[in-house]
């Protein structure tokens, strides 16, 4: 495996990026423009987390039983500021896919529902929700004999371009017939970018009956918005991607009416507590620990939450606006240098920006699909080794359950406060490059 130093790309010149960036360990050979896939924690929460974690291991009895419940109410705290949710209704998981799953089995056991999900039932989601949750969806269906609906996400192919927010909630509504109970949704899309018009689109299918669960994997810190007032039942956010935790946490919010009867996916010795303990109720008592495990991600949340705006110079709003601005300038300088049309409006636009490449000839498709990748498309691995860029490009074709490619391919872009300008007209330069490159001779 080849380590940072020795690929091609290092002896390029590569374009700064911002001064902040100082704060993160980031490979200087590499320029990152894709955040939002796993996130980058900076130096000091990494260090905080580092104490955590010194702590349990020198006294790991007291660290379980006394400390740990103190340390995760501190970061319940502090994650629910940002959203404006209380702290009480707030627990944490390893990740926003685990916490989903958590969801969709409560669900069909009947939590929030008249009666468990069963034959006659309909659940949705659409075609640019994550696949892992989309998966578990379709599972947690299959297993209750309910019929499972993944409407069509519109993209410039289908609905021509700018796509708005009528376009996105006229497509999902299409999907809701008399048997849809359960409706799950992105805050903001993967392979699209698309912040969703999540608070309408709850209203909407609240008042056709349909109970919501938001998989707000990219939220907290990409977006600015009041958690209660959206209207889910259930919320689900992995606090490692804009929140810049480390690795291994995700908030979990649930109505505080449905609190009651939800269970982990595993139960831990508390299980038979139905009051709780530590003066907390079931809810906290059970999430708060679920069996051994290294709990120090999660504690480290409150140290990213402050962390953040500190480095920044700004508040929360203040960051999320700064990362707003810079990716929509990305994308302006990607659409001038390249040719490329806008896909969506700039009102569905958060901190990352999707873009549709010129679309592949017939004749180039399948020698270009057969190229070896480690990622989705063999472009982002030129673009990595070549160019020392890390940025993801999609088969559109994936996202539709691996059909044949059609010469359809999308980049997705973030900006976190550690980047510059110059990044991006870089990308562009190397994307130019690239292209030219795949229409020569194989």
């Amino acid at each position: 495996m080849n380590k940072p130093a020795d690929r091609p790309g290092n002896a390029r010149r590569l374009p700064a990026p911002s001064p902040l960036a100082r704060h993160w360990c980031l490979d200087p050979g590499l320029v990152h423009l894709n955040h939002g896939s796993f996130g980058a924690c900076p130096k000091i929460v990494l260090d905080a987390q580092r104490g955590y974690r010194d702590r349990m291991e020198r006294e790991a009895v007291s660290f379980f039983c006394v400390d740990l419940w103190e340390l995760l109410d501190r970061a319940r705290r502090e994650v629910a500021g940002v959203v404006g949710a209380s702290w009480e209704d707030v627990v944490f998981l390893p990740n926003a896919t685990t916490a989903v799953a958590t969801v969709l089995d409560n669900i069909a056991r009947g939590v929030g529902l008249e009666a468990p999900l069963g034959p006659g039932d309909e659940v949705l989601t659409t075609s640019h929700d994550y696949p892992a949750c989309r998966f578990n969806l379709a599972r947690v269906a299959a297993r209750a004999g309910a019929g499972y609906v993944e409407v069509p996400f519109p993209t410039p192919a289908t609905h021509g371009t700018p796509i708005g927010e009528d376009d996105i909630v006229e497509a999902v509504l299409s999907g809701v017939t008399p048997r849809t109970r359960v409706a799950m949704l992105s805050q903001i899309t993967s392979p699209s970018g698309v912040a969703m018009p999540v608070a309408r689109l709850c209203r909407l299918l609240g008042e056709r009956g349909v109970m919501v669960v938001v998989d707000g994997a990219h939220g907290p810190g990409a977006v600015d918005f009041d958690l209660p007032a959206l209207g889910a039942a259930f919320y689900t956010s992995n606090c490692h991607k804009w929140l810049c935790s480390p690795k291994g946490a995700a908030m979990l919010w649930v109505r505080r009416d449905l609190q009651k009867d939800f269970r982990p996916l595993v139960l831990s010795n508390s299980a038979r507590l139905p009051g709780g303990r530590r003066g907390r109720g079931r809810f906290a008592t059970e999430f708060g620990y679920i069996g051994t495990d290294d709990y120090t991600p999660m504690c480290a949340v409150a140290d990213a939450v402050g962390a953040l705006p500190e480095i920044a110079g700004t508040d929360w709003p203040g960051i999320i606006r700064a990362n707003r601005d810079l990716v929509l300038r990305g994308r302006e300088i990607l659409v001038e240098r390249l040719g490329l049309d806008r896909p969506y409006a700039d009102g569905l636009i958060g901190p990352m920006a999707a873009l549709e490449l010129p679309r592949v000839a017939a004749g180039l498709r399948e020698r270009l699909a057969s190229r070896p990748t480690a990622y989705a498309d063999a472009l982002q691995d030129a673009l990595v080794a070549r160019h020392g860029v890390q940025v993801p490009v999609w088969r559109s074709s994936d996202q539709l359950g691996g059909q044949e490619f059609d010469g359809r391919r999308t980049i997705r872009i973030s900006a976190q406060i550690y980047n510059s300008e110059a990044q991006y007209a870089y990308l562009a330069d190397a994307l130019a490059a690239e292209l030219e490159a795949e229409r020569g001779p194989g």
